[in-house]
């Protein structure tokens, strides 16, 4: 039987939720893992951060330009890796630890959109950008280094917004053409989603 090579053995460690309690995920995989989700060029000055042995978020890399990215948590099922505009953290950051705190996703929206009108709540000044890789089904190929099953979801915050301030619709128009969600809110953003390569 041919030897598992270093690489695969941490690859398991990461995508195991038994063995992820263990043992720390491999911080240099889920770096690498992570800024997939980042445009190429920004992808090596990016902050990252991933998954303790408990399953934590923590601090893997800090970084020098405005990306900040999310590996995939160990824990989760699928695939998810997440790179956005550091002017989103307050948000990303609030809504995180709502979640931790138990609220509902219901309930986290009411909380930051109180939040941002009373000013407590920081929100981005312009537009700002969520990239994701993600899929139910995604997968992280150690032999190849690529992600199989995820596909690419583009997310653009302009707090506030509305159809009417941005000519947007309210529905995509054609497949994966870009739409206004949330109008009006804190949360209002531009979903674009690409269709999948055939």
């Amino acid at each position: 039987m041919k030897k598992a090579s270093p690489l695969f053995a941490a690859f398991i460690l990461f995508c195991l939720p038994g063995c992820a309690q263990e043992s720390t995920p491999d911080p240099e995989l889920q770096i690498g893992v992570a800024v997939m989700a980042a445009p190429e060029e920004a992808r090596a000055g990016a902050t990252v951060y991933g998954y303790t042995s408990k399953g934590n978020l923590t601090l893997l890399r800090k970084g020098a330009n405005k990306l900040i990215c999310l590996s995939d948590d160990p824990n989760r099922e699928g695939f998810q890796s997440v790179c956005y505009h550091e002017d989103l953290e307050p948000f990303m950051a609030r809504g995180r630890e709502l979640k931790a705190g138990g609220k509902s996703s219901g309930e986290i929206f009411d909380i930051r959109e109180a939040e941002a009108k009373a000013g407590k709540l920081k929100m981005p000044e312009h537009p700002a950008t969520l990239h994701l890789l993600e899929g139910p089904g995604g997968k992280y190929d150690p032999e190849s280094g690529q992600v199989t099953g995820a596909y690419y979801r583009y997310v653009v915050y302009i707090p506030w917004a509305t159809a009417e301030s941005t000519g947007l619709p309210t529905q995509p128009t054609v497949k994966g053409g870009p739409w206004i969600m949330d109008p009006g809110t804190h949360r209002a953003h531009i979903m674009i989603t690409p269709p999948p390569e055939d």
